[in-house]
């Protein structure tokens, strides 16, 4: 049999697997979906999770239950790419014809003492569930201070602001403003949200090092009841560590195809793959789609197509608490309710879909 493996049931990882099952492969093909969790977690609303204005029934949904799709649930330790093998942290190995490798993202620390082991993070699902125990069982008047003024954190500090307002709350960045990669009326609009709504923002930040219970900003010390780090990402640890090139965020340097150039076999998508894109669940679904393409050609003998269509995103969207929220696409700009109802339906769609 030849064994097609999907590691990673992210937006990437979950896209390509629908998408072969729902397309004729040869008998002679199986498909197997790995993941340390027994069902699809919805990342880009763990904010709402960690903040408590969700229940993890809201932000998780069933993997696919087709005669075709094995779901295998553990840990990867390592990948042997000469082997065409994955190795798990309990010992047991997986056998591979074609391998996708969609393992996500990491939380990235640049390097400071301590942010690692004193900070909370929202990247995983666990991660996420102590995040949430931490902040929800903050005394009223309890200090949160959440570092990086992205997309992440800006979603996580406004949810909290509506679901906890005794807590003082600060947002951190570097940069002269809050969502530095969107267009400046973007910014305006969510530094006056929070300005509004009593949450301190505090620009051109530098945290040198943290401690239990306090982070040093330009080395002075900032006094935290619960830290949250969202200040940057990179992949996995498991892409890092492949002997390939990667880039400075340790992903994947693929050829046209999102292969990697020494070993076709393997195809790289969602976070772990190196693109001109910023990494979003919207970018690894298209990604996906291509990928899940190519995997048809290959399991047909099949050519590929002379080139792939180019990548076209629809915006980007972010919320303001439950009421308010920003779209950006181009140099088109939405702010307000509008715009939080379409994150809403957008999402409502993606449940549906999968359902």
């Amino acid at each position: 049999m030849n064994q097609i493996v999907i590691l990673g049931g992210g937006y990437g990882g979950l896209r390509i697997a629908e998408k072969l099952l729902a397309a004729d492969l040869p008998d002679s093909v199986e498909i197997t979906l790995v993941d340390r969790m027994p069902f699809h977690g919805l990342k880009t609303e763990y904010y709402a999770l960690a903040a408590g204005t969700e229940p993890e029934s809201m932000v998780r949904v069933a993997y696919p239950n087709h005669p075709r799709l094995n779901v295998k649930h553990g840990e990867v330790e390592r990948i042997d790419l000469d082997e065409r093998t994955i190795h798990f942290a309990n010992g047991e190995t997986l056998p591979y014809t074609w391998m996708v490798v969609g393992l996500g993202c990491e939380d990235r620390y640049h390097g400071i003492p301590g942010a690692d082991l004193y900070t909370h993070s929202i990247q995983t699902m666990q991660s996420t569930r102590l995040a949430y125990a931490a902040l929800n069982n903050l005394p009223a008047y309890g200090q949160v201070s959440v570092v990086g003024g992205g997309l992440s954190g800006v979603e996580l500090a406004s949810e909290l602001r509506e679901s906890r307002p005794d807590l003082n709350i600060r947002l951190i960045d570097r940069g002269p403003s809050i969502l530095s990669p969107f267009p400046k009326k973007l910014q305006e609009y969510a530094s006056q949200w929070f300005i509004q709504h009593d949450v301190e923002l505090v620009s051109h930040a530098c945290v040198t090092r943290v401690e239990e219970g306090v982070l040093y900003n330009h080395d002075a010390p900032v006094e935290s009841d619960v830290i949250v780090w969202t200040a940057g990402i990179q992949a996995n640890r498991i892409v890092r560590e492949l002997p390939v090139e990667h880039d400075g965020m340790g992903r994947v340097v693929v050829n046209e195809y999102y292969q990697i150039p020494s070993h076709t076999n393997v195809y790289i998508v969602g976070d772990c793959v190196s693109l001109p894109f910023a990494p979003s669940a919207q970018l690894a679904e298209v990604q996906g789609e291509q990928i899940a393409m190519l995997l048809k050609c290959d399991t047909r003998g099949e050519e590929y197509p002379a080139k792939l269509p180019p990548i076209k995103l629809k915006g980007m969207l972010g919320s303001l608490g439950k009421k308010e929220g920003f779209f950006s696409m181009g140099k088109m700009s939405l702010v307000g309710q509008m715009p939080r109802i379409m994150k809403s339906g957008v999402l409502w769609m993606y449940k549906k879909h999968l359902g």
